[in-house]
Formats: structure tokens, C-alpha cells, sequence
């Protein structure tokens, strides 16, 4: 079920209603309405995937138990095979053909003709998400963090809340399943928040990413026949319409927990005003890169051990965060080239330097310092998602390559209005828009005056109904991570 569909906007308030009348006389009552709507809305997408999901599921469950003992050696046993049963699910359903295809690449080189096998499987929506969920359950027992339940259904709520089920952010059991075992009660301005972002998220995702995307769809895929200028709004256009797609989910699935009591880890905090690389990934995607943080670079030593294997966990960690987003090599190169933009940062000691402080935190524009920090920032990062976005790294480099040569050749075409201006129609409103809210990503500011207020939400509304167009399913585009 998509977010952005009439199915959802039905859905919702169903369980909305239910789970604040029938459902909120007992807690259980509460808990195993979550987890008939996380299974209804799964089904939604494809009902042959439930056993799958139930399968992983079951498996961590019973796997924490055994984690929790007392036998250092049982423990390690139990977290072991979390591991493999999760990373295998992801082998087989998401890595298999890939590595496959490649090593059969590989061998042709040195003579050696072969014709593997391949699965060609549909990658089932979500499955790098809850497995991830079921790790962090895992480790977090090992770690001492988090102790086994006993309540199956709670453990099954955990893995298949719908707000967070397909495209996160992952959540971790410490966090959320304390909410889930105690009983919840309606809190008004809690709903009304969450109200505010899933109004917010469908505006980003319907009316800015959306139509950024057949813009910038057409640019990529006539990318030879653009103008150097064109090709950059192009790549304007990508870091938008994947930060409106992602942050817009992100913000519908906390303002639908929100609705039904809970708190979800925020995964956003306005990225494109970050100073440095670092900033960056302290800002977007946030779940991820501290799930990585947390259960990979730690573990591997983290910066503990000396420089040489710190640069070594860097770039695990980054190139395995670009992995993780799909099995292309594409997503290698973009791990790849985070890694070599932070590194400096590392090596510097500059890498935590915007850690905990917002851009021009007090003011109302930046200096010119943290300006010039922001673009050169914004820069780097949309000429990495362009290896994101392009489906080989012949076409990514050929893109910029075309890009760099057509501007080195004319650079008066930046007097001249270039195809694809429109796209910056979009880009503005939304940069403005986050600026404004910068301080505070979990809660929509608006306006004190009751007419102001209205009329904001009755505009968004409005243009979100207009390009949703609700009846019309097979226009629909999909959020980007739901296919990761």
C-alpha cells in the first residue's frame, strides 16, 4: 500500500478509529490491531511475500532468547545465526544475481565461459528495512540493551508497524519497544502534530518530488541531446525529488505514529544546510548511518585502533551503506565517493565539528562562510547522486562528462533560459520552506493566527488533492526506497 494512494487515505483513518475506540479498552487489544494492519497493509503491496516477513520475523524472536543467555558461547552462537538468517534473506532475494552476474564477468576474462544459474526473484518491498529491524532487536539483547519479551505479537508489532514497515526509518528495539509494551493514551496535540507532517510529507512527496521526477526523468533519459545547463538543473533537480520522495515518507510515517501514541527516531534534519560531508550524514538518513554506526564500525574497532583502520571502517561502512541501496555498482561508487569526502573531514579531526549545532542557529540568513560551506557541500553531494540515480557507471560518468564538456565549450549558455527551468519552481519553494523549519524537523511550525494557519493548510491541500489525482492508481510513482 502506498502512502500517496486512496487505499491509504482510507486506511488510516480506519485503524485510527478502531485503535482509539475498541482497540484502546487493552493494551494487547491495541497491539494486535498494529499487527493485523502491518500484515493488511503488506498485502496490500503482495500477499505471496507474508510468509516471508512472518518467517524472518519468527526467527529473531526466537533467536533472542538464546542470545540472552547466560552462556557467552550459546549467546554468540544465536547472534550468529541472526546474522546469517538475515543477511542470507538479503543474499538471495536482493544480491544473488548481482555477485552472480559479476563473478561470471570476471571469469569470461581469464577464459573461463560459464552460465550460472539465476533467481531473477521480485525483491520483496521493505526486506533490507525489517531485516534490519531484526538485527537491532538481536544485538541490542546481546549488548545488554534490551531484554528478550515474551509477547510474540509485541516482537511481530515491532517488525511489521506500518508507519515504518517498507521504507523505515529503522528503528531500534530500545527505542520502540518500550512503546509498544506499555499501554498508549490519545494525546491531542500529539495527533495534531502528526496530522500536521503526514500533510506536510504528501506535499513533498505528491507535488514537489513527484513532479520533479518527470522533469528530471526526461533529462536523464535525453541526457545526450541537453546543454551543459540543462544537465545541471538535472542533477538540482535529482538531490530534490529524492530528499521531497524519502523526507516526505519519512515525514508521513512519524505523523502517522504519531497519531497512534507512538514517537518514531527522526531519519531527517534538513541535509542540504549542512557544512561538511559529516553534517551531512548526520542529517540524512539518519537511522541508517547510525544503524551502521552502532552495529558495524564500532564493532569493527571504530576509531579506537589507530588511523589505518579507521580509514578501513570508513570505507566499509560507506560503501556498504551504498550497497545496501541496491545491487548495482552504482551504489558502490556512491558509498565510495561519500568515503573520500568525509575522509579529509577525518583526518582533520573536523568530522564532528557541526555535530550538534544547527546552521545560523540564531539568525535569519547564514554568514557568508557557512553559505559558501553549504553549496560546496550541496555540490559534492549532487554530483555523487548522480551515480545514485543513473542505472550504469557508463551513463553516470558519460552524463558528466557531457555536462562538463558542454559548459567548457559554452559557457554563455547560462545567460539563456535552458530547458528544464521549471524545475527550480519546485526547488525554491521547498529550500525556503526548510528554512524556515530548520530548527525543529519533528513538528510543523505554522502560523499563531488562526486565519494564516488555515489558510497554509487549506493551500496544501489543495495542491497536494490536485496532483494526487486519487483515482487514478497507475499514475502513481512510487517513494525511490521502496525499492531498496
Amino acid at each position: 500500500m502506498l502512502f500517496n494512494s486512496f487505499a491509504y487515505l482510507i486506511f488510516l483513518p480506519i485503524v485510527f478509529i478502531l485503535y482509539w475506540t475498541l482497540a484502546q479498552r487493552k493494551l494487547s487489544y491495541q497491539n494486535i490491531l498494529l499487527l493485523i494492519a502491518g500484515y493488511v497493509f503488506y498485502a496490500w503491496w503482495s500477499y505471496k511475500f507474508l510468509a516471508l516477513l512472518f518467517l524472518s520475523t519468527f526467527l529473531d524472536y526466537a533467536y533472542g532468547f538464546g542470545v540472552a543467555s547466560d552462556n557467552k558461547k550459546k549467546a554468540k552462537l544465536f547472534l550468529w545465526l541472526s546474522v546469517i538468517n538475515n543477511l542470507g534473506i538479503l543474499a538471495l532475494f536482493k544480491y544473488y544475481d548481482f555477485f552472480v552476474i559479476e563473478a561470471q564477468k570476471l571469469l569470461q576474462h581469464i577464459g573461463w565461459n560459464m552460465q550460472p544459474a539465476l533467481l531473477e526473484w521480485v525483491l520483496p518491498v521493505g526486506i533490507s528495512f525489517y531485516t534490519f529491524h531484526g538485527m537491532s532487536y538481536v544485538f541490542d539483547i546481546y549488548r545488554a540493551q534490551q531484554k528478550p519479551i515474551k509477547s510474540f505479537a509485541d516482537y511481530a508489532v515491532f517488525v511489521s508497524f506500518f508507519p515504518l514497515l517498507v521504507a523505515g526509518p529503522i528503528e531500534r528495539a530500545h527505542h520502540l519497544l518500550p512503546q509498544i509494551q506499555r499501554k498508549r493514551v490519545f494525546n491531542y496535540t500529539q495527533a495534531v502534530e502528526g496530522l500536521r507532517l503526514i500533510l506536510w510529507g504528501m506535499f513533498k512527496k505528491v507535488v514537489i518530488a513527484d513532479q520533479l521526477a518527470l522533469r528530471v526523468n526526461e533529462i536523464y533519459e535525453r541526457y545526450p541531446e541537453q546543454n551543459g545547463f540543462t544537465l545541471v538543473l538535472g542533477i538540482i533537480g535529482f538531490a530534490f525529488q529524492i530528499y521531497g520522495d524519502f523526507s516526505g515518507y519519512t515525514d508521513i510515517a512519524l505523523g502517522s505514529a504519531k497519531l497512534l501514541g507512538f514517537e518514531l527516531l527522526s531519519n531527517f534534519k534538513f541535509p542540504y544546510f549542512s557544512r561538511n560531508v559529516a553534517e551531512f550524514w548526520n542529517r540524512w538518513h539518519i537511522s541508517l548511518s547510525s544503524w551502521f554506526r552502532d552495529y558495524v564500525y564500532i564493532p569493527l574497532g571504530g576509531s579506537r585502533e589507530g588511523k589505518t583502520k579507521t580509514i578501513r571502517n570508513i570505507f566499509i561502512i560507506f560503501i556498504l551503506s551504498g550497497l545496501w541501496h541496491g545491487a548495482n555498482k552504482t551504489f558502490i561508487v556512491w558509498g565510495f565517493l561519500h568515503a573520500c569526502g568525509f575522509l579529509p573531514l577525518y583526518l582533520f579531526a573536523q568530522n564532528k565539528k557541526y555535530a550538534k549545532t544547527v546552521v545560523a542557529a540564531n539568525k535569519l540568513l547564514p554568514s557568508i562562510k557557512e553559505l559558501l560551506q553549504m553549496l560546496a557541500t550541496f555540490v559534492f553531494v549532487s554530483i555523487a547522486w548522480v551515480f545514485f540515480r543513473a542505472p550504469t557507471l557508463h551513463m553516470a560518468v558519460a552524463y558528466l562528462s557531457r555536462m562538463c564538456s558542454d559548459i567548457y565549450q559554452y559557457p554563455k549558455q547560462f545567460l539563456q533560459i535552458p530547458y528544464g527551468i521549471s524545475i527550480l519552481a519546485y526547488v525554491v519553494p521547498l529550500l525556503l520552506a526548510d528554512w524556515y523549519l530548520r530548527r525543529d524537523e519533528r513538528v510543523l511550525k505554522v502560523p499563531q493566527n488562526k486565519l494564516l494557519r488555515y489558510t497554509l493548510y487549506a493551500v496544501l491541500m489543495f495542491f497536494t488533492l490536485y496532483y494526487l489525482d486519487l483515482f487514478s492508481d497507475g499514475k502513481k510513482i512510487d517513494f525511490i526506497y521502496f525499492q531498496f
